[in-house]
């Protein structure tokens, strides 16, 4: 299936089960230890207080078996380029099987979109290290660390304006 026929829509609760089996799949292909990943784990899946704040949309194959998922809120304003709004990534999410076939583009392409309906300024996502590469992939700029105690040292910017831009 071609990325950009890969149909997305918002997650419902009834979603949950398989929101957090793709999680869980994609958590356990990063490169950390075993124990890390199983230890960590909990803290990425999601529950019905999740879908009363964040947007929560996923990718469907041709028989609407959740692919992929991607999550996004209001990003905090100490964490954005001063006097800016923006929404904050907080991950995307691929069904291994499905990974490094558009779905993750096509996932990060919904957050763009998202940036664009609501008139903000950019998108922020603080990128787990092997991930860096996807979203400079995407055109993110890295984020300089002003204060290491309180910023994460993987935050990438991209604005309004350029998100437009490639259109």
């Amino acid at each position: 299936m071609a990325a950009s026929k890969i149909p997305i829509r918002p997650a419902g609760q009834t979603d949950l089960e398989a929101i957090n089996r793709v999680i869980a799949a994609a958590v356990m292909t990063w490169d950390l230890p075993e124990r890390v990943k199983r230890l960590s784990l909990p803290s990425y899946r999601y529950d019905t207080v999740d879908l009363d704040h964040l947007e929560i949309v996923l990718a469907e194959d041709d028989k609407h078996d959740v692919i992929g998922v991607a999550a996004w809120e209001q990003a905090d304003s100490k964490d954005i380029p001063a006097g800016r709004k923006a929404l904050s990534l907080h991950g995307i999410y691929v069904e291994p099987a499905y990974q490094q076939q558009g779905v993750g583009s096509r996932l990060f392409l919904a957050a763009e979109e998202a940036v664009c309906k609501q008139g903000l300024d950019g998108l922020l996502v603080k990128a787990q290290e092997g991930s860096k590469g996807f979203f400079i992939a995407q055109h993110m700029e890295p984020l300089a660390v002003a204060d290491p105690k309180y910023h994460y040292a993987n935050r990438f910017w991209k604005s309004a304006a350029a998100i437009l831009k490639k259109d």
